[in-house]
């Protein structure tokens, strides 16, 4: 047992992932140094009174360029293509300061929902050029005191048809994105789109984050180039891929098949509940396809995979209020998970992420960040089960956020 005063933070009565019992977490310089039963010292104490506890929230996929924008577009009809168009069409007038202001609202949403790492798209084309990029490289630095944010960049209207786009990648590579993604369903050649973009990615050493297979044709799955041409260029555990709808139409052999492919050549995938169940299946009359690939069924599988916000408040997406903890509710609830896959939602949504973002220093761990959520929930399934509300929230132990639990007023 720890007795002297080596702590600036004692967060007392923490229940957390893998302990059966509520334990104190002793924080110094921003770092956990220890985690025991009960720590006998002299720092300030934060009560948690045996609320549950995580390292935050980790978001994979988030498009905080496009957030906040239904106010200006009047789109209604809700299809990928008029939501494509419909955002093709507004950003060529979009300048870093709208970007920024627009992106910090999703942004600080996030933090007050407990999200503590980001991985952001941002476009890159002739049409935005860099102002985007440049604006979310500002938000960066101007929120690292909450949140980590690691921005990629990729070509939303393809690669190959639309010349100076890699020009422009590059350059942002080189002034400081951190990953790099691809569309290659949008491009007239989606193998070359796909090839370029491994080969840039290699040049910088760089992770890949791909949208791919954004329909509900089982019929053929871009997915097999993916992984084809991940284990050929040795870059297994660095690609992943988001929506994947495709999977969602698949039998159980051919779903199968895949699942056993993305494992082998570990490439991971990101659901995006909310704009999957908006876009998909607007064809239908009845019997209306949800379109929701099935993350639960990928890891039984032994793949990598996470839950992710992708749009909010937009053409694609229009509403959302950046809370991961509500998005793996949602995907529980229209997957049909019982309570006892309520763990592995949470996941989802925190360690499994992590993994994705190969995040070396996340989790509650001694020696990693003090990056600490506080959720008013004694455990993980009650608080995915009920949207406990996150309390307060710290980085690097400083306190980034606080929201007292609400309380009724009787007379």
């Amino acid at each position: 047992m720890i007795t002297d005063s080596a702590f600036d933070h004692i967060f007392r009565q923490a229940a957390i992932a893998g302990r059966d019992t509520p334990v104190d977490i002793g924080v110094k310089a921003g770092r956990i140094l220890a985690i025991e039963p009960y720590l006998a010292a002299d720092a300030l104490d934060v009560a948690l009174g045996g609320r549950y506890v995580i390292a935050g929230f980790v978001d994979t996929h988030i498009h905080l360029d496009k957030a906040c924008l239904l106010g200006r577009c009047g789109h209604v009809q809700g299809g990928l293509a008029g939501a494509l168009a419909a955002v093709s069409a507004m950003k060529r007038d979009f300048t870093v300061e709208d970007v920024y202001a627009r992106g910090a609202l999703a942004l600080e949403k996030a933090i007050l929902k407990g999200t503590t790492r980001m991985r952001t798209h941002v476009e890159i084309d002739p049409r935005i050029g860099l102002r985007s990029f440049e604006a979310i490289k500002a938000l960066k630095a101007d929120y690292r005191w909450a949140i980590d944010l690691s921005i990629c960049v990729f070509p939303q209207e393809g690669l190959t048809n639309d010349p100076g786009t890699e020009e422009l990648l590059t350059a942002a590579l080189e002034n400081g994105a951190d990953a790099l993604g691809g569309c290659p369903y949008m491009d007239t050649d989606p193998l070359a789109h796909l090839e370029r973009l491994f080969g840039l990615a290699a040049r910088f050493d760089v992770d890949l984050d791909f949208h791919l297979d954004f329909d509900l044709d089982p019929s053929w799955l871009r997915l097999e180039d993916v992984c084809r041409l991940t284990e050929a260029r040795k870059y297994q555990n660095r690609v992943a891929i988001g929506h994947v709808t495709k999977l969602s139409a698949l039998a159980p052999e051919p779903f199968a098949r895949m699942a056993a492919c993305l494992a082998e050549s570990g490439v991971a995938v990101t659901v995006l509940p909310a704009t999957d169940l908006y876009l998909m299946g607007r064809d239908a009359t009845q019997n209306i396809p949800r379109g929701l690939t099935p993350a639960h069924r990928l890891h039984e599988s032994g793949v990598l995979a996470s839950i992710a916000t992708n749009n909010v408040l937009n053409p694609f997406t229009p509403f959302g209020d950046c809370s991961l903890l509500r998005m793996a509710n949602f995907y529980a609830n229209v997957a049909q998970i019982a309570p006892d896959g309520f763990g592995l939602c949470m996941d989802l949504v925190t360690a499994l992420p992590a993994r994705l973002m190969n995040l070396t220093d996340y989790g509650i761990a001694i020696g990693n960040p003090a990056d600490l959520i506080v959720l008013d929930a004694p455990d993980a399934p009650t608080a995915l089960a009920e949207l406990a509300e996150p309390v307060m929230g710290f980085k690097q132990g400083r306190q980034t956020f606080l929201k007292p639990p609400a309380r009724l007023c009787s007379p």
